[in-house]
């Protein structure tokens, strides 16, 4: 007989901490870089002077992402690292205490009161820190912070969304040089609305909807814009 294989269930909350930085950092990617370069097209700038304005956008904004990500992400671990603190000094001080305390989670989720107690019990000897921060304080390691991981993947994901309309510009002949940029953003919000909601499991058509409406209003305003600022200078 065959021995049963090991399954391992990988959640799609364990994704939370890249996946936001990732998808929010390709969208803001696609979005801001192909409105700048539509709000500079529309002005009537030349084709050296937009493509100059996205690449600086580009690099601009993957560095202003990653840094944002990171000293956010930072207050959120610093935060956690403190709740961490606190509890380590009660377990410390009062270690009877928050035996009652931990009983007190396992009843309130439905344990019974000798039940709860000899779960607690036997939590808190294998690891009470551990113990308290996931059930208490809902810090499960896989769902901790990770500043440089979020800075790292909003970075990337901006440099390879912005990289798509600076491409889209410098290719596509100047007489459709605005329609090539709108139609590959939009693509590119399609795709990217739809793989954020398949990797986060979140309903496809509502996800993918929002990226692009958003986009577009967001490229559209912009465009205006600069042929206003064109069109006064």
């Amino acid at each position: 007989m065959r021995a049963p294989s090991a399954h391992r269930e990988v959640h799609l909350s364990q994704r939370s901490n890249w996946l936001r930085a990732a998808v929010l950092g390709a969208n803001d990617g696609i979005v801001s870089t192909a409105s700048l370069l539509l709000g500079v097209a529309s002005s009537g700038a030349s084709r050296a002077a937009i493509l100059t304005a996205g690449v600086a956008g580009l690099v601009a904004g993957a560095l202003s992402m990653a840094a944002g990500e990171y000293v956010s992400v930072s207050s959120q671990r610093d935060a956690e690292t403190a709740d961490l603190a606190v509890e380590r000094r009660e377990l410390r001080d009062d270690p009877a205490g928050e035996l009652r305390e931990l009983t007190g989670i396992y009843q309130r989720r439905g344990l019974s009161a000798e039940l709860a107690g000899e779960v607690a019990d036997a939590l808190t000897r294998h690891g009470a820190l551990e113990a308290h921060a996931r059930d208490e304080l809902g810090l499960e390691e896989p769902r901790r912070a990770r500043p440089l991981q979020a800075a790292q993947a909003s970075a990337l994901a901006f440099s390879a969304g912005a990289a798509l309309p600076v491409l889209a510009v410098a290719i596509a002949p100047a007489a459709a040089r605005v329609a090539v940029t709108v139609i590959v953003t939009l693509a590119a919000l399609t795709a990217l609305g739809d793989l954020g909601a398949r990797l986060g499991g979140a309903p496809r058509l509502p996800a993918t909807v929002r990226v692009v409406v958003w986009g577009a209003i967001a490229m559209a305003v912009t465009a205006a814009i600069g042929a206003l600022v064109g069109g006064v200078t």
